[in-house]
């Protein structure tokens, strides 16, 4: 079930995901270049292939390292093991460098396996940013918005979620603020692409909200 939030009930979110009992940024400059970072997994949803991996780039934000997904499959993602989080927030900085059918760049969270989580993602091609849950892994659209979404810079993707609340941002600015109920509990966080884009990462940042 999905539904519009109210503008209070956002404003509670941000205040609980603010007061977070825990965070980390993970910038990848500590992983070996070649490999996935250290206590991550990665996968696709549907059919096709990935192909994550640390390399170097002078660009990144938090140089020398960023994490790079340039392999084709529906949907490619990369995880951080041993988290799990019900209430907090999950973000990265990612730049999209090419893509003929997508240009994607996204997060997951509530992630359970492959097949079952949520994700919102940015998209170049289509300058949009959009919610989606993954179900037995299907991906069911929740909402699409148009917004400005640069090819070959650098953007920053917040999601913060308490219980059926979920507000999705891009470069600081809320683009998508409702409730939804298909994903519940506590679940692994990580980034996210589509079909052939090819699209780089760097500090990603997660935490789980106080109470």
């Amino acid at each position: 079930m999905t539904k519009p939030t109210t503008t209070a009930g956002l404003s509670l979110l941000a205040c609980g995901v603010a007061t977070a009992a825990f965070a980390e940024t993970i910038n990848f400059d500590a992983d070996r270049v070649g490999g996935l970072p250290a206590g991550w997994v990665a996968g696709v949803t549907g059919r096709g292939a990935f192909h994550w991996a640390i390399e170097a780039d002078a660009s990144a934000p938090s140089a020398p390292n960023v994490l790079r997904q340039s392999g084709r499959g529906e949907f490619p993602w990369c995880v951080k093991r041993g988290v799990a989080i019900a209430d907090g927030y999950v973000e990265v900085k990612f730049k999209s460098l090419a893509g003929k059918d997508d240009q994607a760049g996204g997060v997951v969270w509530r992630w359970k396996d492959g097949d079952n989580y949520y994700v919102a993602r940015a998209n170049a091609l289509e300058n949009n940013v959009s919610l989606y849950y993954a179900q037995a892994g299907r991906r069911i659209t929740i909402k699409y918005v148009d917004a400005p979404v640069a090819k070959d810079l650098w953007h920053l993707l917040r999601v913060e979620f308490a219980a059926s609340r979920i507000a999705v941002a891009l470069d600081g600015k809320r683009y998508i603020e409702l409730e939804d109920t298909h994903i519940a509990g506590a679940g692994a966080v990580g980034v996210w692409t589509k079909a052939d884009s090819v699209t780089v990462f760097d500090d990603f940042s997660y935490g789980g909200a106080g109470k």
